[in-house]
């Protein structure tokens, strides 16, 4: 089917319960087509499974899911790498992931239990809400080895110079949102195009969760950072990111991105001021009447940073860090 194609790039959207209420993958067309990330994998509940929402958008787009010749992943967060097998079943894609993930997944599921358990009470987590985080961070590990196995991937990427068939450009590690994240500038059909994964969206900032309460969280707001200064000296002509829509705003919302990093730990440094001492006490008042557990992670990694630029105080008081 490859002679007919065109060389554009086929947005796949596929509904998620969470804002923007979408999560997107990208075939650029081709004689190797390559398809960037996966999508999500099905829910019971979905009325149109993700695998026949995946086939059905590309065969109207022109393709058949054989089609696809590389198979290229930004990170091993669910609803990026839920349809791998599917691809998988179809063809015989060369599969790349960032290299990273290998170590990552790799690990012994009940050793990173125990250090989120540790991490996590230590930041004031107690009881069932305590045996749920670590079960979350197990199940995770778990379920995403299961959708992005190891033995299938064929490439490893380290961030640098990057082809896919014909296609080439470079894969620049983009850490904050997930530790691992690599995001992909690529040459096609005499344009630049950024493949940003969940970093760079239009519709808002990506939320930082990098290691999860792994210890990695100690790292992640200067990742976040470190991700958008890699990004800056670049100038896509259109950027296609894993939630709200292809936008022509790149240095726009490096900048937005930017300013809200800093808002986000001038507000916690703020609540320590105003009295509010443990972990959970500042993600429930960020988290403004939500469930307070989403704001978690972030808000961990938000006073780490704090206690490590000096903005705020700590002390261990009966195995749990208060902050003034």
């Amino acid at each position: 089917m490859h002679d007919q194609q065109t060389q554009s790039v086929h947005r796949v959207e596929f509904p998620v319960d969470w804002p923007p209420g979408h999560v997107a993958c990208h075939l650029l067309g081709g004689a190797e087509p390559v398809l960037v990330d996966a999508g999500i994998p099905t829910a019971p509940e979905q009325e149109t499974p993700a695998d026949e929402r995946l086939e059905s958008t590309l065969a109207r787009a022109g393709y058949d899911l054989a089609d696809v010749e590389h198979l290229v992943l930004t990170h091993p967060h669910v609803d990026h790498i839920g349809q791998v097998q599917t691809v998988l079943d179809a063809g015989d894609p060369t599969v790349y992931a960032p290299a990273s993930v290998r170590e990552r997944f790799a690990q012994d599921a009940t050793a990173l239990g125990d250090r989120v358990r540790e991490n996590a009470a230590a930041a004031g987590i107690t009881g069932d809400a305590l045996d749920d985080e670590v079960e979350s961070a197990v199940e995770s590990l778990e379920r995403n080895r299961r959708l992005l196995a190891p033995e299938a991937v064929d490439e490893w990427l380290t961030p640098g110079e990057a082809s896919f068939g014909p296609v080439s450009g470079t894969a620049i590690h983009t850490p904050g949102h997930q530790a691992d994240h690599l995001a992909y500038l690529l040459e096609h059909d005499d344009q630049t195009l950024l493949f940003s994964g969940d970093t760079v969206m239009e519709p808002f900032r990506a939320v930082v969760i990098h290691d999860g309460m792994d210890d990695g969280y100690t790292e992640a707001f200067e990742a976040a950072f470190t991700a958008l200064d890699r990004l800056e000296p670049h100038d896509p002509d259109r950027v296609f990111s894993g939630h709200g829509k292809p936008h022509e705003q790149f240095g726009e919302i490096l900048d937005r991105d930017r300013r809200r990093l800093h808002k986000r730990l001038d507000a916690i440094e703020d609540l320590v001021d105003d009295g509010f001492e443990t972990m959970p006490e500042v993600a429930a008042e960020l988290a403004r009447g939500r469930k307070p557990r989403y704001m978690y992670a972030e808000t961990m990694s938000g006073l780490a940073h704090l206690e490590q630029t000096d903005r705020v105080e700590t002390e261990l008081v009966d195995g749990v860090r208060r902050y003034a």
